[in-house]
């Protein structure tokens, strides 16, 4: 039987939830810039990857890492780290349809790593 939203800890929920904003804003960069020749610049900043890296890197951390404190289990954590280092990698990568793919593959692995982590505080893993 699937659990419910409700129930899944709050860290991860949020960290998914980031994790989904990052796909959105990577996927939106790309098809907007050209449409909006005139604010496109705001949405391809470094400092806005570099951020959401940054909080994608502490919330990823805490999330997970109490996670497997707390049930043992190191998969979710290092699913989870893979996802973020692909999304580091990403920052190497030329503004385009590239660094979309690989930023969208790298949050896809870190939210399966906080679902996995999901599953594992409520005995389902």
């Amino acid at each position: 039987m699937l659990d419910s939203f409700a129930t899944r800890p709050l860290w991860d929920r949020l960290a998914i939830g980031l994790s989904g904003l990052c796909a959105v804003h990577c996927v939106a960069t790309v098809l907007f810039v050209g449409a909006l020749s005139s604010v496109g610049h705001l949405f391809a900043a470094p400092a806005v990857h570099e951020i959401g890296l940054a909080l994608a890197v502490l919330l990823g951390a805490f999330a997970l890492g109490t996670g497997a404190l707390k049930h043992g289990m190191m998969l979710p954590t290092a699913i989870g780290s893979l996802g973020l280092g692909m999304m580091a990698g990403a920052l190497n990568v030329p503004h385009g349809a590239s660094e979309a793919f690989y930023t969208v593959l790298g949050v896809s692995t870190l939210a399966l790593g906080h679902l996995l982590n999901q599953r594992a505080h409520l005995g389902l893993a």
